[in-house]
Order: C-alpha cells, then sequence, then structure tokens
C-alpha cells in the first residue's frame, strides 16, 4: 500500500460516503413507489439497481474522460473560478477523479448487489427474469459508459 496519501484517502472516503447514501436513497424511493402499489409494480423490485449501475457506468465515462488538470496550476484556476465557472473548467485533479470516479461511483453502483438479485432470482425460478437483467446490466452500463466518454470527447471537441 506505498503511496497512500492521506488526503486522497479522505477525497476517496467522502465520495464513497455520499456514493453510498446516494444508492441508499435510491433503493428507498423505489421500494416507497412499488409499495404504493405492489400488485402491479412488485415486478421493478431489484431493478433499480439496474439504473443505479448504468447511470453510474455513464458518470464514470465522463469524469474519467475529463482532462486531467496539472495540479500545480489548479490554485490559479480556483481564484478565477467564482465569476464565470465554467469559462475556467479545463478537466478535473486526479483527486477529483479519485473522489468522483472510485469513491462516488463505486460506492453508488453495486456488481454484489446485482449478483445477489441475479442469484436469488434464479433460485426462485425466475430464470427470464434474471437472465434479461444480467442483459441490462451488462450491455447498458458498457453502453452508458461509452455515451459518457464520447459526450465529453464531443463537448471538449466544440470548446
Amino acid at each position: 500500500m506505498s503511496g497512500l496519501v492521506p488526503v486522497d484517502v479522505a477525497a476517496l472516503g467522502v465520495g464513497a460516503f455520499f456514493g453510498a447514501l446516494s444508492r441508499y436513497q435510491a433503493g428507498k424511493i423505489a421500494a416507497d413507489i412499488i409499495s404504493t402499489d405492489p400488485k402491479r409494480l412488485s415486478k421493478f423490485t431489484g431493478w433499480h439497481t439496474a439504473g443505479l449501475n448504468i447511470s453510474g457506468s455513464f458518470l464514470l465515462g465522463v469524469i474519467y474522460t475529463m482532462p486531467t488538470v496539472d495540479t500545480s496550476k489548479v490554485n490559479r484556476i480556483q481564484s478565477d473560478i467564482a465569476s464565470k465557472p465554467w469559462d475556467k473548467l479545463q478537466g478535473l485533479s486526479p483527486r477529483a477523479k479519485l473522489m468522483l470516479g472510485v469513491g462516488f461511483c463505486g460506492s453508488f453502483t453495486t456488481f454484489s448487489t446485482f449478483s445477489f438479485d441475479v442469484v436469488t432470482w434464479v433460485s426462485e425460478g425466475k430464470t427470464t427474469k434474471a437472465l434479461s437483467y444480467v442483459a441490462a446490466n451488462n450491455v447498458f452500463s458498457i453502453a452508458a459508459a461509452g455515451l459518457g466518454m464520447l459526450v465529453v470527447k464531443k463537448f471538449l471537441a466544440k470548446a
């Protein structure tokens, strides 16, 4: 574990904290919506995880496609940001990428819940649901990451 810098660990922790809270809240909202009409909506149980994985993959594609700014120039850029923040945005610092990408997206998305849902549905005889869930998570998450990357590249090409 060489190279562990306390401020990087803190950034990672902050990102993970907010990613986990966001994932928890999204699951709670999904469960609350489903509980309003369980007879009709119970078939959507678990599918919010696919939505989180797909949107998190898109966000990760955006984050890691953003240019990495030279942190020695960040202080100079930050002093000018107050007036026109988007005019000065040149990219993300390595620490911001760590916090948002590894920390937030890593906590926001969830392979373990996805895996547990698949195994549960297969054991309950819901094989079609499990297979469609696997396909949706994998195909759409990969497509979303690619789309996030493409959006940033197109945006940067116009800048």
